[in-house]
Formats: structure tokens, sequence, C-alpha cells
């Protein structure tokens, strides 16, 4: 009974401890903050854990109202109560009653503050681990460029631009390296080398990482195409987040033995615009930061959970066998990373694969695998047309006998979408397969080898504004969402500092869920608020229609969100929330009545009831 009524009318108090101000300004909204202990959102409550782990916080649990000296609290009350303590002019009633507190104030709270603790934690970890899934799901499910030539830089001012040039496939094509920035300045020197480079392997797009000089580079790129018109080439930004991770890894090893790792990063760049979710498999999802406060989680339930993930996304995107890599094949089900290693193995020795029966081939790759593997693998303009879909060899005979009652071949059936529409799907059903089976062929046939993924945009970022100082509240912007938290959205608005899009200022309707309304890699306009260029936050809304003077365009009907702004521009998602806290809720007038057993506790709560 206490824990719950602890848990319903506590208060988190958190004050900054004396002599560390300095060093703990990131936590500065914490030093005086006192927040009801169920209404602090997870990322607070994990800002509070880490400002306490760093020792820069101090965080108790207490009630909104202290009793005065010598009078029994709510917590102390039910413990008089359900033993039948009470001042009744008995000689040890003093001495109960100091029992009663002392129970309380150095056993019970102490036990119940760490379980709260506990709880408060565990319900912030598993918010935190439901926000970084569904970042990375957006992240990996983001609009590929296509499959076209690429060169991708990775912009650098001492140590130079890393270049790469990519194929259609991903295929490394050419390397270099230029010098068009501080302090070497070779500038000419390095848009012909690179308008070359184009010209030589016929480039359509220009991927570039948004990391240090990533401005500098895109003025050097939009140069380039305004100097060889010819090049029709489009220009991208691409977030660079895992890329260093990619290129210092075992794998990269493998794949670029004798390509320096600086380059690496730049074909990492190249070919996620090309395919984000080709390319992030092969990055440890943690790397990627898309979530919030993934350092302060359980390792293992987060890996477990984005390790789900990846999975899911790949089979439901789908895999080209004939140009997936290892990590690829490695997430798809029924595979693991010997079976994708024989799959290349086999497509390097044999060549393309022609059908899916050739998996059946492959060593170690048993019948259960290819049953769980087949569906997810991809062969396009092999020797069956159904292969290229997400149709199981097994249903082959349902698309045949579909194929027969029309008239046509299968690979004419394919894409029919007024023959396909016009059939009765229970009519093909049987003891095998029944009718969820045979409509969702349907829409398969309808639509064969449909990417769920939304179509490729790009943002433009406005000229001029390329640092914080160039920043002034009123302008208006567009960027590129990077990440989502629970208090809002991160936005890439091109001056090497995400601003932050606080939750209520993301529509002009209640937001319960910041993912209703943006997902990381979206395009979205933006008005400046503020910028702190000492503190380097930058305060953006999403509501272009508000004015500037401080008063809000009016909501729709709906609850409005309790949390405060948490005004922050690119802090890494790992860090602490920000913010005004919220003050406590006041104590109720009346208090709930304590529970009891006994003669004495139910004449005691009767007393009570006929006095008020």
């Amino acid at each position: 009974a206490l824990r719950n009524f602890l848990w319903e009318n506590g208060v988190v108090r958190a004050k900054g401890i004396e002599g560390k101000e300095e060093a703990g300004a990131k936590f500065s909204d914490y030093f005086d903050y006192a927040e009801p202990i169920r209404q602090i959102p997870s990322h607070r409550a994990l800002a509070l854990f880490r400002g306490r782990k760093e020792e820069f916080l101090t965080i108790s649990l207490g009630l909104p109202e202290e009793p005065p000296p010598g009078q029994m609290g709510p917590c102390e009350s039910r413990i008089a109560l359900r033993f039948g303590i009470a001042a009744q002019g008995r000689a040890a009633d003093t001495w109960l009653l100091d029992v009663a507190r002392w129970c309380w104030r150095v056993k019970v709270s102490v036990h119940l503050e760490l379980d709260l603790m506990n709880r408060l934690f565990e319900q912030a970890e598993e918010e935190a681990i439901r926000v970084f899934a569904g970042n990375l799901r957006d992240l990996l499910l983001a609009a590929p460029a296509g499959m076209r030539p690429t060169l991708a830089l990775d912009p650098g001012f001492r140590t130079g631009t890393k270049v790469a040039v990519v194929d259609a496939t991903g295929k490394l094509l050419d390397t270099a390296t230029i010098y068009p920035h501080e302090p070497q300045r070779r500038y000419e020197e390095a848009i012909n080398l690179v308008a070359a480079l184009c010209q030589k392997h016929n480039v359509q797009l220009i991927a570039i990482g948004n990391g240090t000089a990533s401005r500098e580079t895109d003025r050097f790129a939009a140069d380039l195409l305004a100097r060889f018109p010819a090049l029709k080439a489009t220009k991208v930004m691409v977030s660079e987040a895992g890329a260093s991770v990619y290129s210092a890894s075992a794998f990269a090893s493998q794949e670029f033995p004798s390509i320096d790792v600086s380059i690496r990063g730049a074909i990492s760049i190249g070919r996620r615009l090309q395919d984000p979710l080709a390319e992030l498999v092969k990055i440890d999802p943690k790397s990627i930061g898309v979530g919030q406060y993934q350092h302060d989680v359980s390792e293992s339930k987060l890996s477990r959970m984005l390790d789900a993930v990846v999975e899911d996304c790949v089979n439901g995107v789908g895999v080209d066998l004939n140009t997936a890599s290892v990590p690829l094949l490695t997430r798809v089900s029924g595979l693991n990373e010997t079976l994708a290693r024989n799959i290349i193995a086999w497509r390097d020795a044999q060549g393309a694969f022609r059908n899916r029966n050739q998996l059946k081939e492959i060593a170690r790759l048993g019948p259960k695998a290819f049953e769980q593997a087949a569906g997810f693998l991809r062969i396009r303009g092999g020797d069956e047309p159904l292969d290229a879909s997400s149709v199981h060899p097994e249903a082959y005979p349902v698309v045949r006998k579909i194929a027969q009652s029309v008239a046509k071949p299968v690979a004419e059936v394919i894409g029919d979408s007024a023959t396909l529409r016009g059939l009765n799907p229970a009519s093909f059903a049987d003891d095998r397969f029944g009718l969820p089976t045979v409509q969702d062929i349907l829409r398969e046939l309808d639509k064969p080898g449909r990417d769920p993924r939304p179509e490729f945009k790009t943002a433009t970022f406005k000229d001029g504004v390329e640092e914080l100082k160039d920043l002034q509240p009123g302008m208006l912007l567009e960027g590129v969402v990077t990440n989502v938290a629970a208090f809002g959205a991160f936005v890439d608005i091109g001056v090497h500092q995400d601003g932050l899009v606080h939750v209520s200022a993301l529509s002009t309707k209640f937001v319960k869920d910041p993912r209703e309304v943006v997902k990381p890699g979206q395009v979205v306009k933006v008005k400046v608020l503020e910028v702190d260029i000492k503190r380097k936050r930058v305060g953006l809304t999403m509501r272009l229609d508000d004015p500037m003077d401080g008063t809000a365009a009016p909501r729709s009907s709906g609850p409005r969100p309790s949390g405060p702004h948490e005004a922050s521009p690119r802090p890494q998602p790992q860090k602490p929330g920000q913010g005004r806290p919220q003050q406590p809720a006041r104590a109720p007038q009346s208090r709930p009545e304590p529970a009891g057993d006994g003669v004495f506790a139910a004449a005691l709560l009767k007393a009570r009831q006929n006095k008020r």
C-alpha cells in the first residue's frame, strides 16, 4: 500500500552538487528540480540518472509536502494505523509512535525509494529502447536514391576531402584525395580532378558527407555542377553516422584490404545514398546514433531489439541474391554468416544465380533454411519470373493455377492489375494455402517486388546559412530530420549543429509521440525560434504560421503536453534532455484513507469518517 501511495504521490527532487556547477553545466536544468515521479518522461528520467552517475546531481524521492516537526506524515500514519498504534494515554504510546516514524524514515522509505527509482529507470529504459528501435527502422527504410553511378565526397580540411566513385552496383571504381579548402586551397586542381572523374564514370549522383567542412564541400560541388553543366549530376548531403565505424571494421578490411581507412568512409557514404539499408546493415546499429541515452540502457536488451528491427527491415524489403553482401545476407531469416559466405563463394565460382532452386546446392543450406530464406531472396532477370517477387517457391503452384485460369503465361499475369483484381481469391484456396495466403499472393503479383520504402527526396540548405552565427529568429529553412526523441525531433539545417523542434512545436495538433509526425531522413520546413551560440542550441518550430512575439496559434482540441520545452540543438542523442522542470503537483487537500486490519483500525476509520 505504501509503495502504491508513494508512486502516485511521490516527487523526485534533484540538486546540483556544490562546487561542480561549471563542470556539470549540461545538467544545469536539474540543479533545482522537482517533478512527480509518475509524470517524469523517459528522457528526463535517464538524464537524472546519468547526472547522478557522473556525480553532478543528488536525487531523492519524497512527498510534495513534508509534515511539520513532531507530526506524523501520511506514510507514518498508515504504518501506525496498520498496527493499531495511537495516542490513547498509555505510557508507551509516545514510544510506539516514535517507532512508527523511525520505521518509515530508516527502513521502509529507504527500501521503497530504491524500489521505485528502479521502476522509473526500467520504464525509461523500455521507452528509450522503443524510440531507438523506431528511429532505426525509419532510417533503414529511408528512400534509396537508386542504383546509379555515384561519386562520394568525405569532407575534410587539413587531411583533405576523400573521393570515391562507385558504379550502379556499389563496386568501387576510383579513388582520390583533394584539397579544395583551407589550409592548402588547391581549389582549381580539385575541381578539375572531380570533373574528370564524373565524366569518366558517367556519375549521376554526388554524395557529400555531413560532417566537418560539409557546407564548404557542398559549395564546391555546386560550383562544379555550375562550371560543368554537361555532368547532369545531382548533389545530395548524406549522414556520416557510423561511417567511421564501418571504415575500421573487420568486414571493411576484408572488403577493401588495400584501401586506406579514410577512403573506406567515402565509399560507405556513396553506397548509403544508393541504398541505405544495404550499407547500414554493415554497421553495429548502436553506432548509427539515432537513439536517446543508448549508453545508459541495457546493452543486451538494446542489441536484441535492434537486431530484430534490422532483420525485419531486410526481410520486408527483400535482398537481391546476386548483389547482396555477407552482412546483408546474414540478416535474412534462416541464414547466418557461414551460409552467407557460402552463398557468396558459390556466386563467385558459378556466376550469377539463375533461379532460387540453385540455393539448394549451397553447402550446409538445408531444406529448413531454404524454406525460411527463399521468399526474401530476389533474382532479377533469371529463369523464373516469380523469383523476382516475394512469392515463396512453395506457392508457385498457386500462381500457375491462377495463370491457367486466365489462359495466360505466368510472366504475363505478373503486373496485370486488371486481370488479377477480377479474380476471386477463394477459388484458389485449398487445405495448404488458405484465403489470406492467396490474397497476399495476388497483391504481390499485382505489384511484384514492390519496395515499401518511400520516394527519394533531398533537402536544399539555404545559401549563406552555414554557421550558428548566420541564423536569425524567424528564418524559414529546409532541413533533414536526423533523430527523433520522446521530447521532439532534431533537424539538420546545414550549420553543423542540429536544431531541436520540441514536441509541442511539431504540429498545430496535439502530438503524443513525435514519430507520428516526423521520421529520421524526412525533409521538413522549419522556422528558427531562438539561437544560443554560447551553448550551441537552436530552437526550431514546424508551426510556420506562429508569430514570433511569443504568442502561439490556437491548437485543436485535445490534451496539452505536460512537458516543458527542452530546447537543445545538436546534442548527440545520448546527451541529457534539456528544459525547465515542471513544478510538482500540490498535495491533495484530503489524504486517502489508510488501509488497516483489526478492531482498532476499523474504529479509527469510522471515527474519522464521522468527524468529516
